[in-house]
């Protein structure tokens, strides 16, 4: 009898560890990718992990880190009137952007990745953001911020097949010239060039919190980046259809 509650304690001991290992690789998905990477590209940490370091925004208010995750949060009392970005502090041109996003709370709305455009007073809040913007996981496509509006659409439906409504989506965003590429869950959802590529301009990252007037949260977490990479794709799985 002895022998058998010793052997008892020590799985209690043990399973919450490698629950917990799990766990953390599942969170560092984007840090699995660095390998996949071509030998050129040189991988960025956007996000330390554990602080807003190399980011600017309405923090605070609006943004903060939580379980080594970036979240954008609001409730109905504070609901943002423009949306409003948490934005890097460099700006970029040719990029690769490796993330994960999700929307935790608000059915219908969209968060997204702004680039190539630059900060703009919108309705009192200084990080709003004029430029192009990838959307998920609801309305997905790409939007012209205070220009075009919509400029290209999920038409046929495959980004909203490949994505995941409240759980986290594993993305890529390869953005060189004037065209996107957009990755989600290992399927190419969005590709698209601008015809107007005087207007992709070098800018900042954003990440974004809609305008609206419930509760809402977004959260990010990974977020490598490597500048001037090749005209490849690195998270596409072969057997996505």
């Amino acid at each position: 009898m002895l022998r058998c509650l010793c052997f008892a304690a020590v799985l209690v001991v043990v399973l919450p560890r490698l629950s917990s290992a799990a766990d953390q690789a599942t969170k560092d998905w984007s840090e699995a990718q660095i390998p996949k990477l071509p030998s050129t590209e040189k991988p960025i940490h956007l996000f330390n992990g554990s602080d807003l370091s190399g980011w600017e925004g309405q923090t605070g208010k609006y943004f903060s880190v939580d379980d080594r995750e970036i979240v954008g949060r609001n409730s109905k009392e504070n609901a943002p009137a423009a949306s409003t970005y948490l934005v890097t502090k460099d700006k970029y041109r040719n990029f690769r952007l490796i993330f994960e996003g999700k929307l935790v709370t608000s059915d219908n709305m969209h968060t997204g990745i702004a680039l190539w455009g630059k900060t703009v007073e919108m309705k009192g809040d200084p990080y709003s953001y004029q430029g192009h913007l990838v959307m998920f996981p609801s309305g997905y496509g790409y939007y012209d911020l205070y220009g075009r509006n919509s400029i290209y659409q999920d038409k046929d439906g495959v980004a909203k097949k490949a994505g995941k409504q409240h759980d986290w989506n594993r993305m890529e965003i390869l953005a060189i010239g004037s065209r996107i590429r957009h990755v989600v869950n290992g399927k190419l959802v969005a590709d698209w060039s601008d015809p107007k590529p005087e207007l992709c301009q070098s800018g900042p990252i954003g990440l974004q919190l809609h305008s609206n007037k419930v509760p809402q949260e977004v959260r990010f977490r990974g977020l490598i980046l490597t500048t001037d990479p090749e005209d490849r794709l690195v998270t596409v799985e072969q057997n996505s259809n």
